[in-house]
């Protein structure tokens, strides 16, 4: 069950994505979870305008707060980067 409830979820993240970005290109079915969303080897050529809107619109369809940078990290960094990563200065 917890895989259809995932599946659900990617899906509706993909639909999100895609409409709040405006995504005019053919648009994969599905997208790997460790694919980047961001930059040149996004296969839906998002730019950060377009992490900044993704973030916005996750917040305000699932009522939940992101924080700003981390979010922004994330997303730009194709998911790789976790704050157990981060040194300190």
């Amino acid at each position: 069950m917890e895989s259809l409830v995932t599946d659900g979820l990617e899906q509706e993240l993909h639909d999100l994505i895609v409409k709040i970005c405006n995504v005019s290109a053919p648009i994969p079915d599905a997208l790997l979870p460790d694919a980047p969303l961001i930059g040149p080897d996004s296969s839906l050529g998002l730019d950060s305008l377009d992490a900044v809107e993704i973030v916005v619109a996750v917040q305000k369809e699932y009522g939940v707060h992101i924080d700003a940078q981390l979010g922004l990290l994330l997303i730009l960094s194709g998911n790789k980067a976790r704050p157990s990563d981060e040194t300190d200065p």
